[in-house]
């Protein structure tokens, strides 16, 4: 199959060209009406597809849910959005829930599936601090032990890739220094350290920070505090919730601009709600949430933010025109930078001969008009 369009994403800039995808890869690049082409998007952009590294659910299902059916529904849905490569993300629970929840992702992924690629699972807590655990149920925050995470990943089947981790209860950061050794993603989040404990989690395996702004310590000039780091620290992955509302356009322009183009992800941080109508009740951890107007979900009966419904297009939407950043940095950060966050930018990421046929079809207004997830069309089109 042979695609072209006069704006293809390549060596970040759009340049006219054709795509020549043979199963799931591209093995072709092609100057614009070099052959016969199967799909002339004409006009519309034609991008790498997005990567979500932080989503906990959507149209109903929550990862801890454990339903396989569930899973397999979200999965096929979520390139209405453009994601095609997902990390399903736990939440705070009993050891039973998780333990089950990391059973199913991994039986699903064993049985085979269709939609956007499982690249793992983040496993987001327990070990978290209950100051900063936000939206994370305390009864089920842990003492980070080497013995217990190699149960989860034993039920997980080496599937968890990522892990949000509060430091300063890691005694001699041995449980991050033990994941860094077993190629596992160390995230800071949900923390309360300081500014020098996110420098020591770094030295000793952290590659990246959760959710930069919510759920950390903040700046102050002589307290930087882990949002001080992820400035300070430009060679580690930041997770950002671009929605303008879990932080502000301006809050994310800043981020941006200390971070650069290279190392902040965007993230969705969803909740089962996404795709579903406003001001409904739903759950988060075993405890009840209520889902506003403006998209966030909130604790019942508080203000304790506990997730968004954020679409992955909506937000690169966001970050150009209300942040007000330049369309390379915006597109890299749900694209090129997670792929590289989680080791698998020799595949992902990029539109290259030899990488996966994973594409996304924009309109100029951002909503996606076809996905392929390693060379298949997920969407209807006109």
């Amino acid at each position: 199959m042979i695609i072209q369009s006069k704006k293809v994403w390549v060596a970040n800039q759009f340049v006219p060209l054709q795509i020549e995808i043979e199963g799931t890869k591209i093995i072709n690049v092609y100057p614009y009406q070099t052959k016969k082409v199967d799909k002339d998007y004409a006009e519309k952009r034609i991008v790498p597809g997005f990567i979500d590294i932080h989503t906990h659910g959507a149209y109903g299902f929550d990862t801890n849910d454990g339903e396989e059916e569930g899973l397999r529904n979200w999965i096929k849905r979520i390139p209405e959005e453009g994601v095609t490569s997902i990390l399903p993300t736990t939440v705070t629970q009993m050891p039973n829930v998780l333990e089950n929840a990391l059973r199913n992702v991994a039986k699903v992924v064993e049985d085979g599936y269709e939609g956007a690629e499982i690249l793992g699972v983040h496993f987001e807590g327990p070990y978290l601090d209950m100051e900063y655990k936000g939206a994370q149920p305390p009864e089920a925050i842990a003492k980070p032990t080497i013995s217990q995470f190699k149960r989860y990943q034993e039920c997980a089947k080496g599937l968890i890739k990522y892990i949000t981790i509060a430091p300063e209860h890691d005694d001699d950061f041995a449980l991050i220094k033990y994941l860094h050794e077993t190629g596992v993603v160390v995230s800071i989040g949900h923390s309360s350290a300081t500014y020098e404990q996110a420098l020591l989690a770094i030295a000793n395996g952290a590659t990246s920070m959760t959710h930069v702004y919510n759920g950390m310590t903040g700046y102050h000039h002589r307290k930087l505090g882990i949002v001080g780091a992820a400035f300070r620290v430009r060679d580690v992955y930041g997770e950002i919730i671009c929605d303008g509302c879990h932080s502000t356009f301006a809050a994310l322009n800043n981020f941006f601009t200390a971070k650069g183009r290279d190392y902040s992800i965007m993230i969705s941080d969803s909740l089962r709600a996404k795709g579903c109508p406003p001001n409904g009740n739903y759950t988060l951890g075993g405890h009840d949430i209520v889902i506003g107007e403006d998209g966030l979900a909130r604790i019942k009966g508080t203000d304790t933010i506990a997730g968004s419904t954020l679409r992955i297009n909506k937000g690169l939407k966001f970050l150009v025109e209300d942040a007000l950043l330049p369309f390379d940095v915006a597109l890299n950060s749900c694209t090129i930078n997670p792929a590289r966050c989680l080791r698998v930018d020799d595949r992902k990421g990029k539109l290259v001969a030899g990488y996966d046929a994973d594409l996304v079809v924009l309109e100029d207004n951002y909503n996606v008009y076809q996905t392929y997830c390693l060379g298949k069309a997920m969407l209807e089109e006109e």
